[in-house]
């Protein structure tokens, strides 16, 4: 199998008060993606709080912002080809709107908000995604309101 490119789906700072989906990755249909690494932060309040968030494989679609290439969906490499991705309202994008359906939790850690969170695996450990599945960064529990910035770093497995 090909190793291919890398990429990632960023929130550049939209504010959140809900449990709800930050950024959602929908690997397109041409190959499956391995995620590289996940974070999830806040860059308003200095009020600390506990809150919890996760990395999880969705089995219903969040309906989320449309990412847009070059903005919220950006590649490693400025040479690397367009992502697989499936970038609509109910694939890759941020800040949902409505919330899909929670699968099983990848990684899932409580946090103080005033230093994020950020999930970087060992190698054996790196969740793959099938293609044209779904994953997300969500937010568990409602957390106080705050500028968010969340993040799922990916690469692409591509071909044969």
């Amino acid at each position: 199998m090909f190793i291919g490119p890398c990429y990632a789906v960023v929130n550049n700072g939209v504010s959140i008060s809900t449990a709800i989906t930050a950024v959602q990755l929908l690997t397109g249909s041409n190959g499956p993606a391995e995620i590289l690494r996940a974070s999830i932060s806040q860059g308003s309040t200095a009020t600390s709080a506990q809150i919890a968030a996760a990395l999880l494989r969705k089995t219903a679609a969040a309906t989320v912002t449309t990412a847009v290439a070059g903005t919220t969906l950006l590649k490693q490499n400025p040479l690397n080809p367009v992502s697989n991705a499936t970038l609509s309202t109910t694939g890759t994008g941020i800040t949902a709107s409505a919330e899909g359906t929670n699968g099983e939790e990848w990684q899932s850690d409580g946090f103080n908000d005033l230093n994020g969170q950020v999930w970087i695996p060992a190698q054996e450990e790196r969740m793959l995604v099938p293609a044209a599945s779904l994953v997300a960064v969500t937010l568990l529990v409602a957390p106080q309101s705050a500028t968010r910035y969340a993040r799922i770093g990916f690469r692409e497995l591509r071909g044969s």
